[in-house]
């Protein structure tokens, strides 16, 4: 654990710990810290900004928290409290923040201590601002889209709509799992198919062929639970169509968006998707956005997809190293190739073309994997860092990775790609292709907090 001083600047803010009840305490003299990787560190300055609204506080069970002592000048371990004449054991706090925000350091806590493995959410370094009276976490914002704010999802809107579209399409299979979606899970993707309005999503894919540790949508019993179950069929292009022509021609900002977390990979059912796609693009004349999530496992599946008329693209990584990709994704029947070959023929078809970067501090910035993201931004000539926090537990995620010590700095790591690739944008959602290239989005970024 890295012992460094903390700069003269101002004030940090304090350590937050909760009791054994969940109830959340800021301590009198302890400073919050935060983790780059497996490494203890002060946040800095600039990092820290107000919990988005719409965030949430976590604790970590039976794990305490580490702080920084200013009197002995080091991190400690806060196993106990002091509470009158009694010393209270007591736990770490973690914020989850609202879409369009990156962590930039994780929780700081003694994860020797952790006896289970965290639930699917992303864990954020949280303190409390004495000065300001207000909770503070260590992370920037990314992407301006207010739509994706969990207040423009009222639940007490959305039940007579999906009665409502059930009776129009009573055969449908594919908005019965969407309706399970919207309900069930909140999905807000699926929420909007039914609000009519922005991105609707379109699962297809019951299958994978990726095991990626952080899955949402299956996971072995003896691990964490997943967010979601997956689809159990593959849907007729005549159920998409059906359901998702309307959206593209009636919706504001409309998005289809192939690739959801409760399926597998829609590569996997790539001539279903590429007809469906056909006759979408054919019947909306040339309203909306039709866009494929994927591993991008298979090269020759995404020429298809972009013959098909795809507009955008977005494939899922953990890492640009080979080596840390196949930790995390552990393919089967494709390699870390294919899916930089897929890449680079989106790019060369025309396509709006992403990464989905899923973001853990102390890896997505150590020195390896900066330069490697650095060779392959100059190789691929990608249009946008979608930069999401990874959900899994930080320990379990650190340890797979092999991580030791930490990173750059995330906030250094983002100044680092302004500098040297002004084009590229950093963003949290999918776009409409009227906004695949806003005016002046070379200094997108930093966003207005």
């Amino acid at each position: 654990m890295k012992k460094t001083n903390p700069k003269k600047t101002k004030k940090l803010p304090k350590l937050l710990y909760a009791d054994a009840a969940g109830n959340i305490f800021d301590h009198p003299f302890l400073t919050m810290a935060g983790m780059s990787g497996t490494e203890a560190v002060l946040p800095e300055e600039i990092e820290l900004i107000p919990l988005p609204e719409d965030s949430r506080l976590f604790t970590i069970p039976d794990t305490p928290p580490l702080a920084w002592d200013g009197k002995q000048q080091k991190f400690i371990t806060v196993s106990t409290v002091r509470e009158g004449r009694r010393e209270m054991p007591v736990q770490a706090v973690s914020a989850f923040m609202a879409p369009g925000w990156l962590r930039t350091l994780l929780p700081a806590c003694d994860y020797s201590r952790k006896r289970v493995q965290l639930p699917l959410w992303a864990y954020t370094a949280v303190g409390w601002d004495e000065e300001s009276e207000q909770f503070v976490v260590a992370a920037t914002r990314v992407d301006a889209n207010e739509n994706w704010q969990p207040r423009n999802y009222d639940d007490r809107q959305l039940d007579p709509l999906v009665r409502k579209m059930l009776g129009q399409f009573p055969k449908n299979r594919l908005l019965e799992q969407l309706s399970r979606c919207a309900i069930d899970y909140h999905c807000f993707a699926a929420k909007n198919l039914f609000y009519r309005r922005w991105e609707a999503p379109i699962p297809t894919s019951p299958v994978c062929n990726s095991r990626c540790l952080g899955c949402i949508s299956l996971q072995p019993s003896d691990c964490c639970p997943s967010n979601h179950e997956r689809i159990n069929f593959v849907p007729t292009p005549e159920e998409i169509v059906e359901l998702m022509l309307p959206h593209l021609l009636e919706a504001p900002e409309p998005i289809v968006s192939y690739g959801q977390g409760c399926e597998g990979d829609p590569i996997m059912q790539a001539d279903t998707v590429a007809e469906a796609t056909r006759r979408l693009k054919s019947a909306a004349g040339g309203r909306g956005t039709v866009n494929f999530n994927s591993n991008g496992s298979f090269p020759d599946r995404i020429r298809l997809l972009c013959d098909a008329g795809m507009d955008s693209m977005r494939f899922s990584m953990n890492s640009v190293q080979e080596e840390l990709y196949n930790r995390y994704y552990r393919p089967v029947n494709y390699c870390f190739a294919d899916v930089v070959q897929s890449v680079k023929i989106a790019k060369e078809r025309g396509l709006f073309t992403m990464i989905n970067y899923l973001v853990s501090p102390g890896v997505t910035d150590s020195p390896a994997e900066t330069e490697a993201l650095l060779r392959f931004l100059a190789e691929t000539g990608v249009d946008m860092l979608q930069l999401r926090n990874l959900s899994i537990d930080p320990d379990y995620y650190n340890r797979e990775m092999g991580a030791k010590g930490g990173g750059i700095g995330m906030y250094r790591l983002l100044q680092r790609i302004k500098k040297e690739f002004p084009r590229v944008q950093f963003g949290y959602f999918n776009r409409t292709r009227e906004n695949f290239f806003p005016a002046g989005y070379e200094q997108g970024w930093p966003i207005t907090r």
